[in-house]
C-alpha cells in the first residue's frame, strides 16, 4: 500500500494531528481535503482492511477536521497550562468520539486476526480520541511529546528514545534537511 500520509509520530493521535501539515507556518496544508482522503488515512493508519472502508460524505470530513483540531487543543493545553484549560467544546468533541464503538478483532477461517467495524471511519476516529485521552492523562508520556526542531515543520511527536533527546519528527525528512543545511554552511566556498 502506498504511504500517502506521514506516520511515525509515536501515537495514533499525533499522526492524526499531522494531517494538517506545516501547522503554524504560512505554508499550512490540509491533507484531509475530501472523503477519499479521510478514507485513505483510515485505511493507512487504522487496522480495518481497505476493502471495508467506504468513502465518507464531505460532512464527515468536516467533523474529522474538527476532531483533529480538538485533539490538538487538548494536547497543547496539556503541555502548557493543563488539560483542564482546554475548551469545553474540545473536551466534549473528543469525549463523544471516544464513546463510539472501536474496531473489533476476530479470527478468520485461516486463523488470522482481522478487524471489523460497522462504520470503519467512526471506529478509527474513536481510537484516535481514546488515544489522546490516554496521552493527556499520562504525565510520563506527555512529558515526552516534542515539537520538531525544524522551524518549517510544525509537527509534534512522542520521543521514545532512551535518553529522551530526539529532535526531529523524522530523521529521513526534517533531520536530513537540517544535516544538509549544516553541511552546506560548513562547506561554503568563498
Amino acid at each position: 500500500m502506498e504511504q500517502r500520509f506521514r506516520q511515525g509520530a509515536g501515537r495514533l493521535c499525533l499522526d492524526f494531528v499531522r494531517t494538517l501539515r506545516l501547522r503554524g507556518t504560512p505554508e499550512v496544508a490540509e491533507e484531509l481535503t475530501d472523503g477519499a482522503a479521510l478514507a485513505a488515512w483510515v485505511t493507512q493508519l487504522g487496522p480495518i482492511p481497505a476493502k471495508a472502508v467506504r468513502v465518507p460524505a464531505q460532512t464527515r470530513v468536516g467533523q474529522a477536521q474538527a476532531l483533529r483540531e480538538s485533539v490538538y487543543e487538548l494536547l497543547a493545553a496539556a503541555r502548557t497550562t493543563g488539560v483542564a484549560s482546554a475548551s469545553q467544546v474540545a473536551r466534549n468533541r473528543v469525549n463523544r468520539a471516544a464513546a463510539e464503538p472501536v474496531p473489533q478483532p476476530r479470527l478468520d477461517s485461516a486463523g488470522e486476526l482481522q478487524w471489523q467495524a460497522d462504520d470503519p471511519v467512526t471506529a478509527v476516529l474513536a481510537l484516535v480520541a481514546r488515544d489522546v485521552l490516554d496521552l493527556v492523562t499520562s504525565p510520563a508520556a506527555l512529558a515526552r511529546i516534542r515539537d520538531c526542531a525544524n522551524p518549517d515543520c510544525g509537527a509534534v511527536f512522542l520521543d521514545n528514545s532512551r535518553p529522551g533527546t530526539r529532535r526531529w519528527c523524522s530523521m529521513d525528512t526534517c533531520g536530513n534537511l537540517s544535516k544538509k543545511a549544516a553541511f552546506r554552511s560548513r562547506h561554503v566556498s568563498p
